[in-house]
């Protein structure tokens, strides 16, 4: 039952060498799609929801929901199904989702240079290097974000893979003999060790699953039948939480033996208070060098964001799933900053916008306040002044403090 698991940037002939490796070595193709489709039947979830998550996304309501956890749950333990019972080639985002305890998965990323990207992506869809640019980048942000989330590795870390070609450099028929000559080695031949390790990957997902379904978010992996999660959360109860999950792990058909251990990242928070961060964070601005260097200094603050490169983009992903906090430039093509707060306000008036400009006047930022900005900031910015000032707009997102007077009303 070898598996060879596909990750790929776009535009680097992922689909191509997938297919043809597939069809070359008799394997069965799975992608995310059929993923999604299976994991939604059995749940009774919806494919949106799995595939927001799959893009870094969460829902508003995560914190109460744990969608989030759910999802990977729900996507762990179809592909753990899918996998048990033939040769398989997977090409997506769920590749990653395969414990790295297989001894019998060849993982494979297909990257390529950015300029290389741009030019395949232009001719492809008919547009401009600067619009093929922005798509890939916005690509790129839910690739990042999903191996953040999941090894806190970026998509491109050669750690993550045991093949990584460059696809400009290399031909889809040179990727796909050198694939397939790896595919070969006796490493990934069926053996009594491999079906073992299917059945433990198997059981490690459903005990993932139990205890997702209440809440709680834990390493898990199995062997023998003897289940052993890792905790990386700081708990005030360690020994009740403990016994909870040892409870919930044994009740799981297959589980002969459930353990905790503590993990490397578990440890007790400072006695001060940490301030609420934004979960979900919109950097809207068309001077792309300045939004993405933004981006990489609220990151080592603790904010990840996702970009918008102009006013239509992040309406898109506001219609989808509103963000917490909004940085918002003004002057933008298209569709501008003003017009951007003033449809987000009305129909999202929970999300706090804070206007970040270079090019404003004492009219824009008193029209700014009325239709409902949080805050009025000139660039260039103090990134201390512009995080704190996140975090004072996200205290009252949480607090839901919305009120009359913060109400923009109607359009002036």
């Amino acid at each position: 039952m070898p598996v060879i698991a596909f990750f790929s940037a776009l535009y680097c002939h992922g689909e191509d060498v997938a297919g043809m490796v597939a069809e070359k070595l008799g394997y069965s193709l799975l992608t995310d799609e059929k993923l999604i489709e299976e994991a939604s039947k059995r749940f009774g979830t919806t494919g949106d929801k799995l595939r927001r998550t799959m893009n870094g996304r969460q829902s508003v309501f995560n914190r109460l929901t744990h969608e989030k956890l759910l999802n990977l749950a729900y996507l762990r333990s179809t592909i753990a199904e899918q996998i048990k019972d033939g040769d398989f080639v997977y090409h997506g985002f769920a590749s990653h989702l395969l414990a790295k305890s297989l001894p019998h998965v060849l993982r494979v990323c297909l990257v390529a240079k950015f300029d290389f990207r741009i030019l395949v992506a232009s001719e492809a869809k008919g547009v401009s290097p600067k619009e093929a640019e922005k798509i890939l980048r916005k690509e790129d942000e839910a690739r990042k974000k999903w191996t953040l989330d999941l090894f806190g590795l970026g998509p491109w870390d050669k750690t993550l893979y045991d093949i990584l070609l460059s696809m400009d450099s290399t031909s889809v028929k040179e990727a796909v003999e050198l694939i397939c000559d790896n595919a070969a080695r006796p490493l990934l031949w069926t053996t009594k060790a491999s079906r073992k390790s299917t059945d433990n990957f198997l059981l490690a997902c459903r005990v993932y699953l139990a205890l997702a379904e209440r809440g709680h978010d834990v390493e898990v992996s199995c062997r023998d039948g003897v289940v052993t999660m890792e905790i990386n959360r700081y708990v005030t109860r360690l020994d009740h939480f403990e016994r909870e999950l040892k409870k919930i792990a044994s009740a799981v058909a297959g589980v002969n033996k459930a353990e905790t251990k503590i993990g490397p990242r578990y440890s007790q928070p400072s006695i001060y208070p940490k301030l609420d961060l934004p979960n979900k964070i919109l950097l809207v601005d068309d001077e792309e060098e300045f939004v993405n260097t933004l981006s990489e200094r609220l990151q080592s603050r603790s904010m990840d964001s996702v970009i918008a490169y102009d006013g239509e983009e992040a309406m898109a992903i506001v219609e989808t799933d509103a963000p917490d906090v909004m940085v918002l430039d003004l002057k933008m093509p298209g569709i501008d900053g003003l017009e951007v707060l003033r449809r987000v306000k009305r129909e999202h008036p929970a999300t706090e916008v804070i206007i970040l400009t270079g090019h404003g006047s004492e009219r824009e930022e008193k029209l700014a306040e009325q239709l409902g900005a949080f805050a009025y900031l000139n660039k260039p910015v103090d990134i201390d002044v512009l995080a704190n000032t996140m975090r004072e707009a996200y205290s009252k997102v949480s607090d839901g403090t919305l009120d009359d007077a913060d109400d923009p009303g109607s359009s002036p």
